[in-house]
């Protein structure tokens, strides 16, 4: 076995290695370790070493990420018991200062690229809303542009929400996985640093609610979480793993951009045509490898809601707790009551996501439809 280093930073190592004739790339960072793809000339194999989260790494991700924010709570909602007839707490990522719980990967991922990249002076990313409001904040707060891409007809409100925290937004492609390319492409053309929809700092930060609920609740049975890209699901299961307990973690998806499910049913990647759902935060047909090879081995199932099923927990959550979810934050929810009966009795918890729904949308989900797209 050859191992070179080909670039080495004060927490980053990026290593080249050739094991058996296979060549393959492995980001380290600390403790972490994302093993990606690896190719075998003499026919394709993989080798999974997944990211790993230990409890110093959570303790030091919550000190950065509460120099910012306060933990969100998690309730257990009496009205949802007696609705589903099981435990329900939920996880409410709505109360963040963005209203989602991306804004904690924003804090440490640009954390990170300060200390090691000092030279960079922005960001570029694409997003349906909440991963640019979180970028935006986090960037702009300590000096960065940040140029953030959209497709066309994203949430109005979500867009005035990122202009807001300081982004430059465009409008770019039918949909975010369009739009994610370019911004990769404008990245490149003008010096600045693409912020992926996946990559350890952001799990690290992201992770954070996940330390905080299995932390308070350690005996939960079941925890359902909507799947985007998957750094909420990812880092809830590492969390699980790093306390060595015994939930089980369920994934969410639209049954309008199942490329999670369909990855995960097919062992191997799958992408989608179309991800025409109005739960904005799970649209991506192009499902991301590092994150794949985490749910796969470590979700207990991944289920599919429908937008009417989503819609009708959206109305639940108002109606029982007076709080509000947009389509993804809800999805969790619809995927309980659609496995109701599975979970009679057990103890449960699901991650209300994010809160920004517009309000021409919310106004129709509250008078018994479903927003077109």
């Amino acid at each position: 076995m050859r191992r070179r280093c080909v670039n080495a930073a004060s927490e980053s190592v990026y290593i080249t290695a050739e094991i058996d004739g296979c060549a393959r790339t492995t980001y380290s960072i600390k403790s972490f370790i994302v093993s990606t793809l690896i190719l075998d000339f003499s026919g394709p194999k993989r080798i999974v070493e997944h990211m790993k989260l230990y409890r110093d790494d959570l303790l030091e991700a919550t000190d950065l990420v509460y120099s910012q924010m306060r933990p969100t709570p998690q309730y257990p909602w009496p009205q949802l018991k007696a609705r589903l007839g099981c435990e329900i707490w939920v996880k409410h990522e709505n109360h963040t200062p963005t209203g989602a719980f991306k804004v904690r990967g924003g804090i440490t991922y640009v954390d990170w690229l300060k200390r090691t990249q000092p030279e960079v002076n922005g960001i570029c990313s694409a997003t349906r809303g909440n991963h640019g409001q979180s970028q935006a904040r986090a960037a702009v707060a300590v000096g960065l542009r940040a140029l953030i891409y959209v497709p066309h007809g994203n949430s109005v409100e979500k867009n005035a929400a990122m202009r807001a925290f300081g982004a430059e937004l465009v409008e770019f492609g039918e949909d975010y996985d369009t739009s994610r390319v370019e911004a990769l492409r404008v990245a490149e053309e003008e010096g600045l640093a693409f912020v992926p929809p996946y990559h350890a700092e952001l799990v690290k930060g992201v992770a954070t609610y996940a330390f905080e609920l299995l932390s308070k609740v350690p005996d939960l049975d079941t925890v359902y979480v909507p799947i985007g890209c998957g750094s909420g699901i990812c880092g809830t299961i590492l969390v699980r793993d790093a306390l060595k307990l015994k939930t089980k973690v369920v994934g969410v998806v639209s049954t309008e951009a199942q490329t999670a499910k369909l990855s995960v049913e097919a062992k191997r990647l799958v992408e989608t045509n179309s991800a025409r759902t109005f739960a904005d935060g799970m649209a991506v047909r192009v499902p991301v490898q590092e994150a794949y090879d985490i749910y796969a081995e470590g979700a207990e199932r991944v289920v599919a809601v429908t937008d009417e099923e989503v819609a009708e927990a959206i109305r639940v959550y108002y109606r029982d707790t007076h709080n509000l979810a947009e389509g993804a934050g809800a999805a969790a929810l619809a995927a309980l009551m659609q496995e109701r009966d599975r979970m009679a009795g057990k103890k449960v918890a699901v991650i209300l996501s994010g809160g920004n729904i517009d309000a021409d949308w919310f106004v129709t989900v509250m008078q018994g439809g479903v927003p077109e797209v």
